[in-house]
């Protein structure tokens, strides 16, 4: 018997040399050493040994079997360290190849928008300056001479969050807190989200508006077509020129609706053009001289004073004007639907 273990584990030592890989490893494992493995085999008949031999077999089969176990454990060591390097060569990865860019998101194009005016503006010489979307009711409307029986007062334009307070329903008030807090000159920007009860294909509850305060000496109507033709050249070409139409707004007089040649027709009016409609005019903002009422609700006097003394803002005059973001992002892109902006549709946002 105790040839038979010595044959026996010198064949399995041999055939865990000679094993290629970790599966045949497996298998020489089992023929030895499982339940029904040589090894195995041939300590089962132990029982038929005489009590005088048995100690000896058992401590021959035993040293074969702990020298079977350390030889698998080596050969397995050693063919997972080739299988390790086989990985390596075959699957490594090639440093100097570019990687795939990850998704990268953008800027929304109103940001984009309200971005390129505000840039535009610094130029010559405007700060940005913002105010509260909760605004008081005063401030919304009486400080910027909307007195309390105008139409825009309603329920139905104006979101009311309680007695006197109110979502804001232009970017004014920011203008009326700077010319509080701020003495001459004043030159500000106001962009801002404000809030109308009006949904549809051209209006929405929320937008924006983006709206400037010229106030110096001997500011004129003149200083203000000029702003407004940079504005226009910069967002629109070199070769876009401006009109100014008479209009009414409460806070400026006169005041004016300003629109630009359309830039899609150019120098040829086309009755085809979608942007226009034929008409090679896009209105873009309104605007005026800054009304004297408003010089009063802001706490300056312009003129004389009750002692007969020159008042603080004597000879100051200035402009404002006002435009909606989404406006002029439309015109700038050819979005047709405003509700388009506000609908996240990767599809659309995509493209800017």
């Amino acid at each position: 018997m105790i040839e038979k273990l010595n044959a026996i584990g010198g064949q399995a030592l041999n055939d865990i040399e000679n094993a290629a890989d970790l599966d045949r490893l497996e298998q020489v494992r089992i023929s030895i050493l499982g339940k029904k493995g040589a090894l195995s085999e041939v300590l089962k008949g132990l029982g038929g040994v005489s009590p005088q031999e048995r100690p000896v077999i058992g401590g021959v089969a035993n040293d074969w079997k702990r020298k079977v176990e350390d030889s698998l454990e080596n050969r397995r060591k050693s063919l997972q360290e080739i299988e390790l390097n086989r990985k390596l060569q075959s699957e490594k990865i090639d440093i100097s190849i570019p990687s795939r860019m990850p998704h990268r998101g953008s800027l929304h194009v109103i940001t984009q928008t309200t971005r390129r005016i505000v840039q535009i503006f610094s130029k010559i010489g405007f700060d940005v300056t913002t105010g509260p979307e909760v605004e008081t009711e005063y401030l919304n409307f009486e400080a910027v001479n909307i007195p309390a029986d105008h139409p825009a007062r309603d329920m139905q334009d104006t979101f009311f969050l309680g007695p006197g307070v109110v979502l804001r329903t232009h970017t004014s008030p920011v203008q009326m807190r700077a010319m509080r807090r701020q003495k001459a000159p004043v030159r500000v920007l106001c962009p801002g989200a404000v809030y109308r009860a009006d949904d549809d294909a051209t209006h929405s509850p929320m937008f924006h508006q983006i709206e400037g305060l010229w106030i110096d000496r001997g500011v004129k109507m003149s200083d203000l077509k000029g702003t407004l033709q940079f504005l226009a050249a910069e967002l629109f070409g070199k070769e876009t020129r401006i009109r100014l139409r008479p209009s009414y707004f409460p806070f400026v007089e006169p005041g004016a609706e300003v629109d630009v040649s359309c830039f899609q027709c150019r120098t040829r009016v086309s009755d085809t053009c979608r942007v226009c409609k034929g008409t090679g005019w896009l209105e873009i903002l309104g605007a005026g001289m800054v009304h004297p009422r408003l010089f009063e609700m802001a706490g300056y006097s312009n003129g004389t004073s009750g002692s007969g003394e020159l008042g603080e803002w004597e000879g100051y005059t200035g402009f404002a004007f006002g435009m909606g973001v989404e406006r002029i992002a439309m015109l700038l892109y050819q979005i047709p639907d405003l509700r388009l902006l506000f609908q996240g549709d990767i599809r659309l946002f995509s493209q800017f």
